[in-house]
């Protein structure tokens, strides 16, 4: 079973509140069946999380599980700016840095968005996501290449993950080097075979399973080769097509699995994010509206620099906070509907704003 069927299914069923409340418990105290002598104490370092592909990836409109990326909006407007924005940040700076940004978009300087400089932001922000895990791969594949010789072999990078998830580094590399079973639990082991497989699929040819930092990019982030982003198009339909046709049909892509609505709260969570998806799934991604999504066109949608899907997400954009229907957007529109571009409100948004623009 793939890593991601398991993480889909995971995160389907934790949209009900109790049984999220009751996985989150599960979480914190499993521990693998096997090998507990030699975990090790010590708490996993953010550099060795980082050696892990990442869930989500910024700048992609859909998760490696298959879900939809909530924060896909404000990636692609803010870019590496992001982060400046928090909840508790104080109002008048964001709406100052706010500003700021307009500004830029506004390539041609006449007050106004249009789609065209959305679709022109939109892209440079992605390929700012892009260039920061490039750079963020280089300490990564650092972490996993020990001796410095500029490939990694599949057992340096299986150790290196063991340790991540606790195992202790130089027994889980003594027991490889003799050939020893490791005797994983089954949960551990079915995510190695997964990412094994990912390995060899970001193995350039001719396939030497050595991966360079190229092809370890490849490995962590898909989205930054086109065979990549093909294999993470082929591991979604897997996970979520039913009748094998290697197609989605609507129903395919908002199915929910029986049992996972408890209560009146989960009921309305599910029902927000059935309405969402198939939102998505009509006006986005079944690109002919023929009522299927292809793998061609589910590829298409997930490649964060195509130009074309960029120019639609800049229309949606702006449709959003339209408010005079100019298929522009203004100053003040962007800034009184901030919550959805940047995630944070800002209180009395119009005011000073002719004084800071």
């Amino acid at each position: 079973m793939a890593i991601w069927r398991k993480m889909w299914r995971r995160n389907l069923l934790s949209l009900s509140l109790l049984v999220c409340l009751l996985f989150h418990s599960l979480i914190v105290n499993a521990r693998p069946a096997n090998m507990s002598a030699a975990k090790e104490k010590t708490p996993v370092s953010k550099d060795e999380n980082e050696i892990l592909p990442p869930d989500h990836l910024n700048g992609v409109k859909m998760e490696m599980d298959g879900h939809l990326n909530k924060d896909f909006h404000q990636e692609v407007f803010l870019g590496k700016d992001m982060e400046e924005f928090e909840e508790d940040s104080e109002p008048r700076r964001n709406r100052k840095k706010l500003i700021e940004i307009f500004t830029k978009v506004d390539f041609n300087k006449d007050r106004s968005i249009s789609a065209k400089e959305m679709q022109r932001w939109i892209m440079e922000k992605t390929e700012e996501h892009f260039q920061e895990a490039t750079m963020e791969n280089k300490n990564s594949f650092h972490a996993v290449d020990p001796d410095g010789d500029g490939h990694v072999t599949w057992d340096e990078y299986r150790i290196k993950f063991l340790a991540s998830k606790g195992f202790n580094e130089k027994e889980v590399a003594e027991k490889i080097k003799n050939n020893e079973d490791l005797k994983l639990d089954d949960d551990t082991q079915d995510v190695l075979e997964s990412l094994k497989d990912r390995w060899f699929q970001a193995d350039n040819p001719p396939g030497d399973q050595l991966l360079n930092e190229e092809e370890f990019l490849s490995f962590l982030h898909p989205e930054h080769s086109r065979g990549m982003l093909k294999y993470m198009v082929k591991e979604i339909v897997r996970d979520l097509d039913q009748d094998s046709d290697k197609k989605l049909t609507l129903s395919e892509f908002i199915s929910l699995p029986t049992g996972t609505v408890e209560n009146q709260q989960a009921q309305d969570i599910d029902d927000d994010w059935v309405r969402e998806r198939k939102k998505e799934f009509e006006e986005i991604m079944d690109a002919n509206h023929d009522g299927i999504v292809t793998m061609e066109e589910l590829e298409e949608y997930m490649d964060p620099m195509n130009e074309h899907n960029a120019l639609n997400e800049a229309k949606q954009m702006i449709a959003v906070a339209d408010e005079n229907q100019n298929h522009n957007l203004e100053l003040d529109e962007i800034l009184k509907y901030s919550e959805y571009f940047t995630g944070s409100k800002l209180m009395d948004y119009a005011r000073n704003v002719h004084e800071e623009f």
